[in-house]
């Protein structure tokens, strides 16, 4: 059995009861760091608990509607076997989600690649917004949406500008 595998059955870290529900609008994500085996990390998202539970793995938890960044990444002796990037947005009770692996319940699905190529030009694109001052959090879901589908069809998504981050703010003010 892979580390992935095993660290996610590993005893002494599953939730404690009432988090990582959809009932109770925490979403629980559990973080792994195996130094160059395993390595699932957050790279932008504000939690409301942060819990270590040993050395190596840690719990976060989110409210509903947070968005966040979950990176995974494992590799062996022979090289990467997985890179992934999933932008998420926490579920609230009677929300529709979708699974995720180390995210309990699961989430919203904003942006999901897979391969190291994909994965860094996200990591780039991310980079490139906080450059201009916007938290990554805050960014309209529907710009995640079409950074998925123009990076799974092999084209560039379109820059994230100043201008879009306000009309997204108008039109969540109005509730549109």
């Amino acid at each position: 059995m892979s580390a992935a595998i095993a660290s996610a059955h590993a005893p002494g870290v599953v939730p404690p009861s009432g988090q990582g529900s959809a009932g109770a609008g925490i979403t629980t994500v559990e973080l792994t760091w195996v130094e160059q085996a395993t390595e699932r990390w957050i790279r932008f998202g504000e939690p409301i608990r942060d819990q270590v539970l040993d050395r190596r793995h840690r719990l976060l938890s989110f409210t509903a509607g947070s968005v966040f960044a979950f990176v995974r990444w494992a590799s062996n002796d022979y090289g990467t076997l997985l890179s992934r990037l999933d932008i998420v947005r926490a579920v609230g009770p009677g929300q529709a989600y979708s699974t995720l692996p180390c995210v309990s319940p699961g989430g919203e699905l904003l942006l999901h690649l897979g391969g190291w190529p994909k994965v860094r030009t996200c990591l780039l694109l991310i980079d490139a917004i906080e450059d201009i001052g916007v938290d990554p959090c805050a960014v309209a879901p529907d710009y995640w949406r079409h950074a998925h589908n123009r990076l799974i069809a092999g084209y560039p998504p379109r820059a994230y500008s100043l201008a879009r981050h306000r009309a997204w703010l108008l039109r969540r003010s109005l509730g549109a």
